[in-house]
């Protein structure tokens, strides 16, 4: 298993990205509009801005995006944006400005925000071919005409930010094997594979996909005629070379990234508000009275993508030095007696909702095990890895449906990975809501596994 890859998102580029344009069209707005509208109209197209890239996908503009794309995104974007402002004007009939004002407001929107987009393109761009940053190396299994022109797109355009590593000749059996490969990809911290399906065997296929599920590696395709997978893929072009992704995320889509994060800081936000501000104090005085140690319980454990943070807890047992590397079992005399209570209804999470207003956690996904739990089970359970894809949850599919707490055989492990598994695939706001409100009702019931 593979340590943490480095930059697979630039994380900061799409905020700075939204900050600036919200900035440039609320400055020129200043100088078009009256005093009296001026905050409703700022708070107006702001809004608008946001809402209308997010269903244009105006920001999703990757390092093998062309020109040509970038440039049609930013004139459906202007044009939806000419109609919301115009809206705006013709609702509000009374302020006093003409069609050529709007007009020319319409037109400097459309000159400096096209101007920085093509500007931080080219200046990351630069980034990667000057000085090496933001790249990412890749490997090519199958040696055919498509997989050579994707070896010559990695090694004749930098700008792009892809180290090309090694593409491997398949149909030479006697040099080539996937156990060799693989030793290769760790030790050269490979972070894509882009597989020539035509050139693999179903088998290998299969292996190359396991592989690069336990060890949070990126796997595509350069597609052909060979039918072999029955999902619906999700296609791509570097330059004008089709590639498919084999595992589509529905939370990486930024509208479906927008509504989760908004609805976990929203729901942990009433959470600490309205519950966790009367019950900690309540909850901190029991366990004081009861034994020595803080109230808080921090523990290490593995996020999205497999990067380690602190999770929060109200203490349940008595300090021990076991605590991070043992989970609590069945009469375990470690737990108190206040500690029975709070892990029974489920209590002792409580503290995670501060994990999901920091950004670690989200109120639903796969839960997070300790890091030693996490090593182990990386290299003994087939696809473990993939629910470091998404961020972990207070709460999740596998915990509703009989794989919460301890774990007992290996056959706990599996099944809750196979729940984390569809839920990542298969992820919906209402699946969300439906988790929600079966966790609430096993919490009130008391789960026979909650000990």
């Amino acid at each position: 298993m593979s340590t943490i890859k480095h930059g697979r998102y630039s994380i900061y580029i799409r905020p700075i990205s939204y900050l600036i344009d919200l900035l440039l069209i609320s400055f020129l707005a200043s100088f078009m509009i009256e005093p009296e509208f001026f905050w409703s109209f700022m708070i107006y197209i702001n809004l608008s801005w946001v809402i209308l890239s997010l269903f244009s996908n105006f920001y999703e503009v990757y390092r093998y995006t062309r020109e040509i794309s970038i440039f049609s995104l930013l004139l459906k974007q202007i044009f939806l944006f000419t109609l919301i402002v115009f809206a705006f004007f013709g609702f509000f009939s009374e302020l006093d400005s003409n069609h050529l004002t709007i007009a020319r407001y319409i037109f400097n929107c459309f000159v400096l925000v096209g101007f920085f987009k093509f500007t931080l393109y080219y200046l990351l761009q630069k980034y990667r071919s000057a000085f090496g940053g933001n790249f990412r190396n890749t490997i090519i299994l199958g040696k055919n005409k498509q997989t050579l022109a994707l070896e010559k797109f990695f090694t004749q355009n930098p700008e792009y930010g892809y180290i090309h590593k090694k593409t491997f000749n398949v149909k030479d059996k006697e040099s080539f094997d996937l156990e060799s490969c693989f030793r290769l990809m760790n030790e050269e911290r490979i972070d894509e594979i882009y597989c020539s399906i035509s050139e693999l065997s179903n088998n290998q296929i299969l292996r190359v996909i396991d592989y690069a599920d336990n060890n949070l590696k990126i796997l595509k395709f350069l597609p052909d005629n060979k039918d072999i997978y029955s999902k619906k893929l999700r296609y791509e072009y570097y330059d004008y070379i089709p590639i498919l992704s084999l595992r589509n995320i529905p939370i990486e889509e930024p509208v479906n990234k927008f509504l989760k994060r908004a609805f976990d800081i929203l729901f942990a936000s009433f959470v600490i508000v309205f519950i966790l501000s009367w019950l900690t104090p309540i909850i901190a005085i029991l366990i004081k009275l009861e034994s020595r140690g803080p109230v808080f319980f921090k523990q290490s454990r593995n996020g999205f993508n497999y990067t380690e943070f602190d999770c929060y807890k109200f203490r349940s047992m008595t300090p021990n030095d076991d605590a991070h590397l043992y989970q609590a079992t069945r009469g375990d005399n470690r737990v108190t007696k206040v500690g029975k209570f709070i892990r029974k209804t489920s209590i002792d999470e409580l503290p995670q909702f501060f994990n999901v207003l920091f950004g670690d956690m989200s109120v639903v996904g796969p839960r997070p095990h300790m890091v030693s739990h996490t090593n182990i089970y990386a290299k003994k359970i087939d696809k473990f890895m993939v629910r470091h894809f998404v961020k972990p949850g207070i709460t999740g599919l596998a915990q509703i449906s009989g794989f919460r707490g301890e774990v007992e055989t290996d056959k706990d492990i599996i099944g809750r990975v196979r729940y984390d598994i569809f839920y990542i695939e298969n992820w919906s706001v209402l699946l969300d809501l439906k988790i929600i409100v079966k966790t609430f009702i096993s919490a009130v019931k008391g789960d026979e596994k909650a000990y």
